[in-house]
């Protein structure tokens, strides 16, 4: 009797259109052969086949890794994004930092007090202002 493994995590199958590559594989090989295999014939004359292929070759790997590559899920134009705003974009260290929300309500209460004063036409004294603002900070 035949055995057939199916695979326990559906999620990483991938529908397969033709020659059993994906469709992101499809054009990304069709890409790089419309680049590369014109390469080569263009400098095989000059350079001659060896180096015209070699070439042809290091033309193609990109898309060729473009297609192919992937990490963690991930493909390789996402994967070179994130590793350059990690490396260049972002700044090297970054502190941790939180908002005290304490400190946030205090202030706000401040200017509440402040508002209401305001409001009922109280005059400000210098004392409580100094007050405010000491605590403020």
């Amino acid at each position: 009797m035949p055995y057939v493994a199916v695979p326990k995590d559906l999620s990483k199958i991938k529908t397969k259109m033709m020659l059993n590559l994906t469709k992101r594989q499809l054009i990304c090989f069709g890409a790089g052969a419309a680049v590369a295999v014109p390469t080569y014939f263009l400098l095989k004359g000059p350079l001659g086949t060896t180096v015209a292929a070699l070439l042809m070759m290091i033309v193609m790997v990109p898309a060729f890794l473009l297609g192919v590559y992937e990490k963690n899920g991930q493909p390789l134009e996402v994967v070179v994004k994130n590793m350059a705003s990690v490396m260049f974009l972002k700044p090297k260290q970054r502190p941790y930092k939180t908002e005290n929300f304490y400190a946030l309500l205090e202030k706000q209460a401040i200017l509440d007090k402040e508002v209401v004063r305001i409001v009922q036409g109280e005059p400000v004294d210098a004392g409580t202002a100094e007050e405010d603002h000491a605590v403020e900070e």
